[in-house]
């Protein structure tokens, strides 16, 4: 239960948010499937992918516009990656044009050299997995990040925090990641941990990320009891609207995978099986091998 001063704070940027969404989108109609205003309706993504687009213009993806390779993040996070697999997982990168490739952040660096004047960018986690470190440490790691070349950045939020109710420590720490990157220009995500949340937990970890000025909110770390679920991102895609992104990642290792996240409200996938996803979508007999993990 969330004591009086931090429900009453909750109502404040519920309100706000509600108000700030009436002046935006007064003279746009509601999508008739969930009332989200604009084009983010998940029938008409279904429509198109199935239909076989080969380009879909998405909300909240840095302004640009790609295939099926320009939604996916393309991930080694587990602890044991090695320099080679790091380098192999850019030189994909580089010739699939994924949205980034997203690695732990003693590699970003590398990755950055690896990945220069390729159009691909460098995602870097902070907090993670657990997101059990202070507001101040992921502050230092975002902005090491962002020096050593990472232009994105995906923090876990404090998940004991928000379910003790203890909502100013959430909105601290999630601000902590988003103002040195709004500061720097790059994006933030937020993950969210959603198999540890109730809806209702689920709905307040949504508002504060976009209250704290969060471009996404992601599903899950991929090393949590749970990966992404379309039910999670379709409530995610409701509770943060039409201009901020949704980022399905934790367990997406097919097309059919990847179709059901965006039918779903996701604008971006994590996925260690990228170039698996990505050949599927071009009709080709994949030669990647079985992905481990995230």
């Amino acid at each position: 239960m969330l004591n009086p001063q931090d429900l009453q704070r909750l109502v404040e940027i519920i309100t706000e948010e509600v108000l700030a969404a009436q002046r935006d989108g007064a003279t746009a109609t509601p999508c008739a499937c969930h009332s989200v205003r604009g084009d983010c309706c998940p029938d008409r993504l279904r429509t198109v992918v199935d239909a076989g687009a080969s380009r879909l213009g998405l909300h909240a993806t840095a302004g640009a516009t790609a295939g099926v390779s320009g939604m996916i993040d393309h991930t080694l996070l587990k602890p044991d990656a090695t320099r080679s697999e790091i380098e192999k997982l850019c030189r994909e990168a580089a010739e699939f044009h994924f949205a980034t490739v997203c690695v732990n952040p003693v590699w970003v660096a590398l990755s950055a050299a690896r990945l220069r004047g390729t159009g691909v960018g460098v995602c870097s986690v902070v907090g993670f997995p657990l997101g059990a470190t202070t507001a101040d440490v992921k502050n230092f790691e975002s902005r090491r990040a962002i020096f050593d070349g990472a232009t994105e950045i995906d923090m876990v939020i404090n998940v004991g925090a928000l379910k003790s109710g203890d909502l100013r420590t959430v909105e601290r720490d999630i601000e902590a990641v988003t103002d040195p990157c709004r500061q720097c220009g790059v994006v933030s995500k937020v993950i969210i941990e959603a198999v540890l949340l109730t809806d209702e937990e689920k709905i307040t970890a949504c508002t504060l990320s976009k209250a704290a000025g969060a471009d996404f909110v992601k599903t899950s770390t991929g090393f949590g009891p749970g990966g992404a679920t379309a039910a999670d991102v379709a409530l995610m895609r409701q509770v943060v609207g039409a201009d901020m992104g949704v980022k399905a990642a934790g367990g997406v290792r097919d097309l059919e995978g990847l179709k059901a996240m965006l039918a779903a409200g996701a604008s971006r996938v994590g996925a260690s099986a990228g170039v698996k996803i990505v050949q599927e979508s071009r009709g080709q007999k994949s030669t990647a091998a079985a992905p481990s993990g995230y």
